[in-house]
């Protein structure tokens, strides 16, 4: 069988290698291997709880916030903490809108360029695009002269020479079918989200001071309610946050969805990149402070097997159920047991693989630096797909609704989900409802402060000398690219022992102890490589997921020499 390797992947965030072997045309087996280590864990060992979502976020550039909210939950869950009902609310504010930016970012300017090719825009008719904009949305910029002003300033961007970030695409590949005035269409969206996008997380830096990296607090929300001053949020704030959301739901409604549904309709029939039938979430969006899994508006559960009839209920306590495997990843076994339970898990590195320069990884033995979660023995995915897939099958009407509606335009039935089209359908739709509910949030918020409730911190149990001498506790969260978890051990006041389990990790793990692919390495078996120095179609399913290697890149040893900065650092500092 043919060798393929693509290293690093990009337009995703931090560094993935995949290793593929093709026959006939086709992926017959993968390996994903994230190449740069994660090891905040260890760095948060002997911290006050109190500091750990400020670490905690430093995970990644992109994830930042959701990170912050799991931690908080730890520490909230560990030590017995309540939030006021004003918290929760602008936590889920911050969380949806975090949600909405990621995803519409996602599909313009990580996963759109596998689909859109840019060079055929410069062939398109400016006419016929607008005739096409007009036809399947109301947004404004749609005249022809709108879309002739893009189409020239793409050429003078490519007569250039400088093609920055679109150097090395596979442009004219024959995987692309779009015709020339799509193409044109969702360039000129690519370019007014880049715009867009940077209004939306205004409401970051409202409520939590700053973006990437707001503030959060152990005990509620650092956020003055109500009141006309610095650093407060006062009704002129709350306008301008209703005025982000109201934009947010346009752009989605008129934009985003009507540019999917314009570009799936090329590629309805591609249905690879099903994965390992399996999907997990840990819900979000609680309608009260009290975490009650029963009010969260993204439902928890586990679907197995692909059987939209049952879900599985899930607890993220049970020692049994959730476990990470370190059999192939380059981490210091348990002498005791492989498959570790993030509160009884270890982070402690071992590297075996090869130097940088090297041909290959020794994909027999370990080979990356993602650990293996399982649930129940099983490898699942987390994401967009997966909280559908699950509140699809409790029932969810909402879902229920927006799913029916969207197979039966592109006139595809349910195990058409089940692909990489499908993954990227669910992110759209998901982002539709979020939206949705990201006005509800912020509605319920202002009634409170219309009625002088403005409490956003619980600060009884702030004082050290309150807290039990051992406390352990689960932080969840769904970040935009599925369910994390944040498991903490607290003794004597500190921080005894920190695991996470991101939703990269779940997604792009490597085989476990019994030999079991990871959700990626299953899904890309089947896909089609027309051209192997060009691999576009495997591109497409690994961009599906959206991986944030990015949360396994925390630890840099700057004064390292050569020779163990090409081994990979053997004892990390912070």
């Amino acid at each position: 069988m043919a060798r393929l390797v693509v290293d690093p992947v990009t337009r995703i965030e931090g560094r993935l290698r995949i290793e593929a072997r093709l026959d006939g045309g086709q992926v017959r087996e993968a390996f994903s291997s994230g190449t740069m280590v994660r090891a905040l864990e260890i760095v948060l060992r002997g911290r006050d709880p109190r500091e750990a979502w400020a670490l905690a976020q430093r995970i990644c550039g992109v994830c930042t916030t959701v990170h912050a909210l799991a931690s908080v939950r730890a520490v909230e869950a560990a030590l017995g903490i309540g939030i006021p009902p004003n918290a929760n609310l602008i936590r889920n504010i911050m969380s949806a809108t975090q949600m909405i930016q990621d995803h519409v970012i996602h599909f313009y300017h990580l996963h759109a360029l596998d689909w859109v090719d840019i060079t055929a825009a410069l062939q398109a008719d400016p006419a016929e695009t607008s005739a096409l904009a007009r036809r399947i949305s109301r947004w404004p910029r749609s005249s022809a002269g709108y879309f002739k002003d893009v189409r020239e300033r793409l050429k003078r961007f490519a007569a250039s020479g400088q093609l920055g970030i679109f150097a090395g695409g596979y442009w004219g590949h024959p995987a692309y079918r779009l015709p020339p005035e799509v193409n044109l269409l969702a360039v000129a969206h690519y370019l007014e989200a880049l715009n867009w996008q940077a209004q939306i997380i205004q409401i970051h830096a409202l409520f939590g001071g700053k973006n990437p990296h707001p503030n959060y607090l152990v005990g509620g929300m650092p956020v003055v309610l109500g009141r006309e001053a610095a650093g407060a949020v006062g009704w002129r704030e709350l306008e301008q946050v209703e005025r982000c959301i109201r934009e947010a739901q346009e752009f989605v409604e008129a934009v985003y969805l009507p540019d999917l549904f314009a570009i799936a309709g090329y590629y309805a029939a591609d249905r690879w990149g099903a994965g390992p039938g399996h999907f997990l979430s840990f819900g979000e969006f609680p309608a009260t402070e009290t975490l009650d899994p029963a009010g969260l508006r993204i439902p928890r559960g586990a679907v197995l097997d692909g059987n939209l009839g049952r879900v599985e209920p899930v607890d993220l306590t049970d020692p049994e159920a959730i476990t990470e495997s370190v059999a192939r990843a380059w981490y210091r076994a348990d002498p005791v047991a492989d498959g570790l339970h993030p509160w009884q898990g270890r982070t402690e590195l071992a590297y075996e693989g090869p130097l940088l320069s090297h041909d290959g990884l020794n994909t027999e033995g370990k080979y990356s630096w993602l650990k293996a979660p399982r649930w129940k023995a099983r490898p699942m995915e987390v994401g967009p797909l997966a909280r559908l897939v699950v509140a699809y099958a409790r029932g969810h009407p909402e879902v229920r609704e927006e799913v029916d509606e969207a197979l039966a335009r592109l006139g595809l039935s349910q195990p058409a989900l089940f692909s990489t089209l499908g993954r990227t359908l669910a992110r759209g739709l998901e982002t539709r409802l979020v939206a949705r509910w990201l006005a509800e949030f912020f509605e319920a918020l202002v009634a409170n402060v219309r009625r002088g409730e403005t409490k956003t911190v619980h600060a009884a149990h702030w004082d050290p000398k309150t807290w039990p001498a051992e406390a352990r506790g689960i932080g969840f969260a769904e970040a935009p690219r599925g369910a994390l978890g944040h498991w903490i051990r607290i003794e004597a006041g500190r921080i005894a022992n920190y695991q996470v389990i991101a939703p990269t990790t779940w997604n792009a793990s490597p085989r476990d102890a019994s030999g079991q692919p990871g959700p990626l390495e299953s899904a890309l078996v089947g896909t089609p490589v027309a051209l192997p120095d060009q691999p576009l179609e495997l591109l497409r399913t690994v961009h599906s997921f959206d991986p944030c290697i990015a949360c396994a890149v925390h630890v840099a040893d700057a004064s390292a020499s050569a020779k163990r900065r090409k081994a990979a650092p053997a004892s990390p500092r912070a």
